[in-house]
């Protein structure tokens, strides 16, 4: 059957015209990181009236800079199949080991590098026994992880909080650059580093083939072990990097800093569009996944609204973003039947 055209020159083909309707949908659903971004902000603008004061998007930019630090690191991991719930964790053993080893409020240049050395430690164990233990579930390495590392953590500080920190720490995390916050700029600089890793790299074209398919990625010749070793590496490190923004926001180092936060982490980049299918995402949609939870808190507390219904929203937001997935993969799939509908015919 051939498809017929119209006195404008357009084809009559409902198959193509349903296809177009199917590709429009489809780009809405990949750019709805920034449209329900853009939106909860004109929203909050407007019911809150001090919303959109300079001071208060600094401190939503320096407060989302913590999750967005997680979300890249956990983005790598999802990527690849996985997830990591020990982040959380990570964030409390970095800020207790730097604490006790150099001092709250020395000015130690070494605490900047113990940070993110702490969390490769850990990342690097969670993607050991992942891949070489025969463990065959991340979640369930990962969540005993979370106790051994919360465990440590409590060891360490003897359930001790240790307020202070030291001045460089404490302006990484406060600190403003031509009235930029300078935490945010630190992600910033770390989201563009993982940009040309995963979009200019040969590492980061083989991570995308892993999540995509691991089985055949390990047939094709691809170091799959290393690669999914290495997003856990690289995961505990900016678990690291966020303790380090952590110690410097609270000023204190607690056994029991970071709780909840592996669960931010994991919210930013599956509302950004990242699939736990593996395979799919973007960078830059895990820092608007990171921005939509900072506003939501933000725009609450503005409008004196109990915290509590922060956590709901974010609920209903994950099991919202796991229903869209399912969706786009479903429109693709539709799409791709009715192309090759098309090319038969």
């Amino acid at each position: 059957m051939e498809a017929h055209v119209n006195i404008a020159g357009k084809s009559s083909d409902p198959a193509a015209g349903r296809r177009d309707h199917l590709s429009i949908l489809l780009w809405l659903l990949q750019a709805g990181p920034i449209i329900i971004l853009v939106t909860l902000v004109v929203a909050f603008g407007l019911l809150a009236p001090h919303f959109l004061s300079v001071r208060n998007l600094q401190n939503l930019l320096a407060q989302s800079a913590i999750v967005c630090a997680l979300g890249l690191g956990q983005f790598l991991v999802i990527l690849v199949r996985g997830v990591d719930v020990s982040v959380g964790s990570v964030i409390a053993l970095s800020v207790v080991t730097v604490a006790t080893l150099t001092g709250v409020d020395q000015p130690s240049s070494v605490a900047l590098v113990i940070y993110p050395l702490v969390g490769l430690i850990v990342g690097l164990i969670n993607g050991f026994l992942i891949v070489k233990g025969g463990i065959p579930q991340p979640l369930v390495v990962t969540v005993a992880m979370l106790g051994i590392v919360a465990g440590v953590a409590l060891l360490i500080s003897g359930g001790n909080t240790l307020v202070g920190v030291s001045p460089a720490v404490h302006w990484l995390a406060n600190g403003k650059m031509s009235g930029i916050p300078a935490g945010a700029l630190t992600v910033l600089v770390l989201a563009g580093l993982f940009w040309v890793m995963l979009r200019r790299t040969q590492w980061g074209r083989w991570l995308y083939a892993v999540g995509g398919n691991p089985d055949v990625a390990q047939w094709v010749g691809l170091p799959r072990d290393r690669l999914i070793m290495s997003a856990y590496a690289i995961c505990g490190t900016t678990a690291g990097i966020a303790g380090m923004l952590y110690h410097g926001r609270t000023g204190s180092a607690s056994p029991l800093s970071g709780i909840g936060y592996e669960l931010d982490a994991i919210t930013a980049v599956v509302v950004g569009g990242a699939s736990l299918f593996g395979g799919r995402g973007s960078i830059t949609n895990v820092l608007f996944g990171a921005l939509i939870i900072a506003t939501i808190r933000s725009g609450l507390q503005q409008l004196d609204v109990s915290p509590f219904w922060s956590s709901v929203a974010i609920g209903i937001g994950i099991l919202l973003a796991l229903e869209l997935d399912v969706l786009r993969k479903h429109i693709e799939t539709r799409i791709r039947t009715l192309r090759a509908r098309q090319v038969s015919q």
